[in-house]
């Protein structure tokens, strides 16, 4: 009887981290929907609004003591932005960003778009989630993707390095994380497996079944989700359920949905749809500011 008792606990510990019953499945269905898909940046690519600054930083180390490395952006002025945002720089430190990477990996991108985030005024730090791969195919990002959810631990413990490193190192005094498809799920993972960790969560067509009613009615994370119509990976059955439970808990944020498909955020993929890609990100800005800048 203890032993079963044991067993149930790390299951449902499994699937608080993870996003869905199948992770097999999930990557099965994201296979489907990115079917001729390449991760090659485009010219539709935004640059930043305002000069960045990169670097390439250790912000944890696995198990068996490999530093981990991320990209870490940030205005190239930072008083300036604090000023435009009424804050005193003297007194002040910009919020953070934990950037989830797609199922590709981090690839330039996700770099691209960190920049692009960080020139809103935030210290975006690009997690690695795959051990320092980056796939060039739809058959490869699978099996990355598969790797990455056999090892729940280290990715619950990975993004939570990240965001201490931003609180502590960085002096971030409020973190935000966000994250598109698989970083979507994953960021919807990171609310489930710690409800007060972050001030702020932005998923762009995750999964979103491990923030179960009971995560929603603990959690003090504004919410907000972006899901298309037309998407098979995460469906908009799932997506509707999510919502009946953010709507039955009052949770705060808000679920928007678009006439799109899965990665329609994504400008080197071909469901790319850029009107609903710049709506969604003008509404992550606005949900960003509102909560990191308050």
């Amino acid at each position: 009887m203890r032993l079963s008792i044991v067993l149930l606990a790390l299951f449902g510990f499994v699937l608080l981290l993870g996003c869905g019953s199948d992770d097999a499945s999930e990557a099965d269905r994201m296979a489907e929907e990115h079917e001729g898909d390449t991760p090659t940046a485009t010219e539709a690519a935004r640059a930043p609004n305002s000069p960045v600054t990169t670097e390439t930083v250790v912000y944890t180390e696995t198990a068996d003591g490999t530093p981990v490395t991320g990209y870490l952006v940030a205005p190239a002025h930072p008083d300036s932005v604090l000023e435009a945002r009424g804050q005193d720089p003297s007194a002040s430190q910009l919020p953070g960003v934990v950037v989830i990477h797609e199922w590709w990996g981090l690839n330039d991108n996700i770099r691209t778009a960190t920049r692009r985030l960080a020139g809103q005024g935030y210290r975006a730090l690009a997690v690695d989630l795959y051990q320092g791969k980056t796939a060039g195919t739809s058959d490869s990002a699978q099996a990355l993707m598969q790797q990455a959810m056999g090892r729940q631990q280290r990715l619950a413990t990975n993004l939570q390095d990240a965001h201490d490193y931003l609180r502590s190192e960085a002096g971030a005094p409020r973190v935000a994380v966000m994250g598109w498809c698989f970083g979507g799920g994953r960021t919807f993972g990171a609310v489930a497996a710690a409800p007060e960790r972050y001030d702020a969560a932005v998923a762009y067509y995750g999964n979103p079944e491990s923030v179960t009613t009971d995560v929603l009615r603990q959690t003090t994370t504004p919410l907000l989700a972006h899901f298309g119509r037309e998407d098979q990976a995460v469906s908009i059955e799932t997506a509707r359920t999510f919502e009946s439970r953010f709507e039955e808990t009052e949770a705060d944020g808000a679920i928007h949905y678009y006439d799109a498909g899965h990665a329609f955020a994504n400008p080197s993929g071909e469901s790319y749809e850029p009107e609903a890609a710049e709506q969604a990100w003008t509404r992550t800005t606005d949900f960003l500011a509102q909560h990191l800048y308050p």
